[in-house]
């Protein structure tokens, strides 16, 4: 079997199993709202969790870096004691005026040839000095440096481990309050069951989608200036200022034109907010978020997500954070116009609006 037939079979096996978890869904009756809350806090364990192997994988991460760093500047230090003890000498012999003395000497020479002799000389002296003096002056900014990428990576390595006790302590709740409503349940097996097919969904197919559905959206968000600069109208100057209007139903349409996934999707434009809602075979998905304005480290509109509904359960802030991360779903008003800055932004009923500035710094 070579090798192409292989990568084929693997692929067709690989769409037959996504195949089967989107058409074949749990076929358990309808959950109560208690129900509903105790399969939500269930994916929020699984979700939790993994975020607590994320930060257990960036506290080994930063604890190698730490113990790396403190090396380094145990060896930097050593270095330096040496150098200081170099530079000192140098910096006495010109303090004790013996560089005068011998510069003296030179400039009594007796012949030309001795005068040259003793400059060359002199000057192969003052040189050497100078490098001393130099890569002490250089070891000491590197030792320096390190010292406070030591300090960093310490209040960095605290801060993950304050994290990671949070959300450990985070999940515990989250367990007990999932056992409490288990076992407080008329069938208890038959809720074991749901959230166990629940949450086999999510992780082998909700991921798999919502990443999608993400990716496909941050590709999108990447020739929105070039569709507005498209749209007569959607942007009006006004002296130094530039606003940009669009429309909620042109959204949709550039969206629908970029990718046909968004066919089944609609973005809402509120009152400062956005909201995005849509249904695949049997996933419903449910997004609410909005655009903040950020400086640094450039100028951008960043879009955060404030609300991560699958399938009617309510995802935990990990999974949207982790989205956030994962997918740049911002509008950089330089890819627009080189030199204009974002100064406002703002979601209306049935608009979006973005104020822009003349910046030729």
């Amino acid at each position: 079997m070579n090798k192409r037939i292989k990568i084929t079979i693997s692929t067709l096996l690989t769409t037959i199993m996504l195949l089967t978890f989107i058409y074949v869904r749990p076929t358990l009756a309808a959950p109560s709202h208690e129900e509903s809350q105790i399969l939500q806090d269930s994916l929020s364990i699984v979700e939790i969790d993994h975020e607590i192997e994320r930060i257990s994988q960036e506290q080994h991460t930063l604890l190698q870096r730490q113990q790396e760093l403190r090396s380094n500047l145990t060896v930097q230090q050593e270095q330096m004691t040496i150098q200081r003890k170099r530079a000192g000498s140098v910096l006495r012999s010109y303090y004790m005026g013996e560089r005068d003395k011998l510069l003296s000497v030179v400039l009594g020479a007796k012949s030309i040839r001795q005068l040259l002799s003793l400059y060359d000389y002199y000057l192969l002296l003052i040189n050497h000095d100078q490098d001393v003096l130099q890569e002490y002056e250089s070891n000491y900014q590197s030792m320096r440096k390190t010292e406070q990428q030591v300090t960093q990576a310490s209040m960095e390595l605290e801060t993950v481990k304050t994290n990671l006790l949070a959300q450990r302590k985070r999940i515990a709740l989250l367990q007990s309050r999932v056992n409490d409503g288990v076992n407080a349940s008329n069938d208890p097996d038959t809720l074991r069951k749901l959230i166990g097919e629940m949450t086999a969904y999510w992780e082998n197919v909700g991921v798999y989608e919502v990443n999608k559905h993400f990716k496909a959206l941050a590709q999108a968000m990447q020739n929105l200036p070039q569709f507005i600069q498209q749209q007569q109208g959607a942007m009006v100057t006004n002296g130094k200022v530039i606003t940009i209007s669009i429309r909620e139903e042109d959204f949709n349409r550039f969206l629908k034109s970029e990718n046909e996934l968004f066919n089944h999707f609609n973005f809402t434009f509120a009152q400062d907010r956005i909201v995005v809602e849509g249904q695949q075979g049997t996933m419903k998905l449910r997004v609410e978020g909005h655009y903040t304005l950020e400086n640094e480290p450039k100028n951008a509109i960043l879009f955060h997500v404030d609300r991560l509904v699958f399938n009617g359960l309510e995802l935990p802030d990990t999974t949207r954070n982790k989205l956030e991360k994962d997918f740049d779903l911002g509008f950089y008003p330089q890819q627009l116009i080189s030199y204009v800055k974002a100064t406002e932004v703002r979601t209306l009923a049935g608009m979006l609006e973005v104020k822009l500035e003349l910046n030729f710094k």
